[in-house]
C-alpha cells in the first residue's frame, strides 16, 4: 500500500460508536458489481458498473468509490456524527464536476440520505432490500420537495 492508503484506511470500525457504525458497515468487504439503470429524458439506458468500500480514518468513517464505465468515477465520505445520530454523506465526482452534501439516516426500509443539488432540487438517495450480498441502490430527485421522480437505480451483488 501507498503512505495515503496506509494512513487512510483503518482495520474497523472506532468501538465507541460500533453499532452506528454498521448502519454504512455492510458495505465494507470485497467489490460490488452494479446493474444501472438510468431514467432520462431521452429514455433509459443500462450500464454496468461496480464500487468498493472500506473503513478510513481511524474507523470513524466508510469511504467507497463508485464507477460506471464512460459515465462516473466518483468518491463518497461518510461520517457519522453522534450529536445528531445522522451520517455526513459527501460525494464527489471531478468527471462532472459535481460535489453533493447529504445527511443519513436509517427508515423503516433502509437508509435514506437527503440533500440538496446545485440547482435548488432535492435530491434523496436510498439503499434498500440490503442483505448480506446485495442491496438496491435509487437517485430521487423533486423540485417541490412532495412529488419525486426516479432518476437511477442500481442492483448490487457482491463480486
Amino acid at each position: 500500500m501507498s503512505l495515503l492508503a496506509d494512513a487512510l484506511v483503518a482495520t474497523g470500525p472506532i468501538a465507541e460508536h460500533r453499532t452506528a457504525m454498521a448502519r454504512y458497515g455492510w458495505l465494507v468487504g470485497g467489490r460490488w458489481d452494479l446493474d444501472i439503470t438510468w431514467f432520462g429524458d431521452d429514455g433509459t439506458r443500462q450500464v454496468a458498473g461496480w464500487m468498493v468500500a472500506d473503513w478510513v480514518l481511524d474507523g470513524r468513517a466508510v469511504q467507497d468509490v463508485w464507477h460506471a464505465e464512460g459515465l462516473f468515477h466518483g468518491t463518497t465520505l461518510r461520517v457519522y456524527d453522534p450529536a445528531i445520530d445522522a451520517w455526513h454523506v459527501h460525494w464527489t465526482e471531478p468527471q462532472l464536476g459535481l460535489q453533493l452534501h447529504q445527511l443519513g439516516r436509517a427508515d423503516a426500509d433502509g437508509i435514506v440520505q437527503d440533500g440538496t443539488l446545485p440547482d435548488g432540487s432535492a435530491i434523496r438517495w436510498s439503499f434498500r432490500d440490503i442483505g448480506p450480498d446485495s442491496f438496491r441502490w435509487r437517485d430521487e430527485r423533486s423540485t417541490d420537495g412532495h412529488t419525486w421522480e426516479l432518476k437511477q437505480e442500481y442492483l448490487a451483488r457482491r463480486g
